[in-house]
Parts: structure tokens; sequence; C-alpha cells
């Protein structure tokens, strides 16, 4: 008897050894030598990216990956998509990252006031984005940070940066105040386009969007340089000064040769300048110059406005720009 409980008790301690071993391989250091990313693709089984982590060097053994996983790795269904795998990880964290659907997010940014052609740039150059894309509608875009996956096209990223915009400006035009000028949607992204483009101070975007607001109810020309340079460049930086010839252009963009609005957007506005020109400031401004500061100056009558335009040129002199 004393026999057969000394059998028992190593038969234990063996099983006891086995399952740690078992619990060390599964929780332990994996053989993945350096960070690295590991695509499962849609509609794949553990199974299939078991395999898929052997091929890559993340696991040594589908088959044993795939045993622990049923043993210790509980029943939750893995996602699909592209997970970025640190040296070293565990099988069982790697199982939690799949299970978790915690994917490695890929991101292209449009900031407030990019033209279309400059968006479909960063696509273009963005890595792993598949397709070709066209330049989006002026205007048409979100200006925010996209998250996307390696696979995704650039198609797909159009669209939902598309439809952030749709969402946006339908939310803000229904909460428009009766101070706006703008008659329609599409009015408030083409004036919001301007405003965007004509100051980076968020504290002046309501007082700009006020004056252009007071020079449309006037029947006054609008006058803003961003629109006489989009039909040359379509957004792009000029490089030198505004001919005096592009001043007196005709083209449907120019608002010195013109009163009222363009024909369309000359940038993707974002969320604060659409915001502004559907709820413009308080101000009877009806002209603003630069200020030397990033700013600007307003002014209710053009001799005040020719006052401060001399400052401006007087500050320009003194930085050897005149």
């Amino acid at each position: 008897m004393r026999k057969l409980g000394c059998i028992g008790l190593i038969a234990g301690l063996a099983a006891l050894a086995a399952a740690f071993l078992v619990i060390q391989n599964w929780g332990g250091a994996g053989p993945a030598p350096a960070n690295m990313s590991v695509l499962i693709p849609q509609g794949s089984t553990l199974t299939g990216a078991a395999k898929e982590l052997e091929k890559a060097g993340a696991i040594t053994s589908a088959d044993r990956f795939l045993l622990l996983a049923k043993l210790l790795g509980g029943n939750d269904p893995i996602k699909a998509g592209e997970y970025r795998l640190p040296a070293g990880i565990s099988q069982a964290d790697i199982l939690k990252l799949m299970q978790g659907g915690r994917t490695l997010q890929r991101f292209v940014t449009v900031p407030e006031g990019w033209p279309a052609v400059l968006v479909q740039d960063a696509l273009m150059k963005a890595d792993n984005l598949e397709g070709e894309v066209a330049v989006p509608a002026e205007g048409s875009v979100l200006p925010d940070s996209y998250s996307y996956e390696r696979g995704d096209t650039r198609q797909s990223v159009v669209d939902r940066m598309q439809a952030a915009m749709q969402r946006y400006l339908a939310e803000a035009w229904a909460k428009r105040k009766p101070t706006t000028v703008a008659k329609t949607p599409e009015e408030a992204i083409i004036l919001a386009s301007i405003v965007e483009k004509e100051t980076g101070k968020p504290e002046e975007r309501r007082t700009v969007a006020a004056v252009y607001s007071n020079r449309i109810r006037r029947g006054m020309p609008l006058q803003a340089d961003p629109t006489t340079i989009y039909p040359i460049t379509k957004g792009r930086p000029l490089g030198r000064r505004i001919l005096r010839s592009e001043l007196q252009a005709k083209n449907g963009y120019n608002t010195y040769a013109m009163p009222g609005l363009p024909v369309g957007p000359i940038a993707n506005p974002g969320r604060a300048s659409i915001d502004a020109v559907l709820d413009p400031g308080q101000s009877s401004a009806l002209y603003f110059v630069a200020d030397g500061t990033g700013g600007h100056i307003f002014a209710d009558t053009l001799e005040q406005h020719n006052a401060n335009v001399q400052k401006w040129y007087a500050i320009r002199r003194a930085r050897g720009e005149m």
C-alpha cells in the first residue's frame, strides 16, 4: 500500500509539473525576436490565424497554440485585422489581442483648410492603402484624423471623410442662427472655406465671418485674396504676390471682380469655421488687415482700414519685406 501511495504521489507531482510547464509555455515569453505586425485576413478562423502567426514567427507551433487556446484561452471569437506584436509576446497575450480586436491603427490627417488636391496627395502617399482615388469634391471632406487598417482602399477612407462632413454639416445647419447669411448648407461651406483660409486664430473666426456677412448684406465684393488664388493653384500655395491681372480676372471665384460668394468652396473648412458662419460674431466691421502677429485689425470704415493698412506696411518695411 505504501508503495502504491508513493507511485500515486509521484504521478500527481508529475501531472502538476506538466501542468506548470503547459501554463508557463502559454503565458511565458514567445519566440518573436522583434516587434512585428501580423495580418489576420477577413473570415479567418482561429486555425487560419494560428497558421499566420506561425508563418510570421510569433509562435513556434500552430497546433500547440490551438490546443492551448482551447484549454486556457476561453471561447471568445477572434477578430480579423492587422496586429502589432511586441518582441517576446506570449501566446496568451496574442490570443487576448485577437479576441479583443485591438488591431494596429494607422491614420491619415486632414488639417483644417486643406484643399482637396492635398487630401488626394496625402491619401496616395499613405502606406498600406489600396487603389487609386480621384480628387474629392472641394469642401466635401471634414478635416480630422482618420484611422485605417492595412488593405483598406483609399476610396473607402474618402467615403468616411465625406460622410463625416455630411453629418457635421447637417447638425450645424440645424442649429444655425438667424444672423447667418448662408441660405443653404452649400453656401455655408463656401463661406466657411473662405473664413478658414483668412485666419489661423480661432478667436477671430466669428469676427471674420461677421465681416464677410456684413459685406454680403450690403452687396459689396468680399475681396478675399484666397478666392482669387484658388483657380490658379487649386488651393496649393501661390508662392508669389497676386498679379493685377489676376485681381481683375472673371472666373467665378475672384471675389474682387464680383459681389457675393464664389461658385464653390476653396478648401475643406473645419468645424469651428462652419460654426462661425452659422453664428457670426456681433460686429459692424467691413474690413480687416494683418496686424503683424498672425492676427488682424478690424475696421468699420474705409478711412480706418486705410490707416490700419499703412500700419501693416510699416511693419513689413521694418521686417525688410517691402
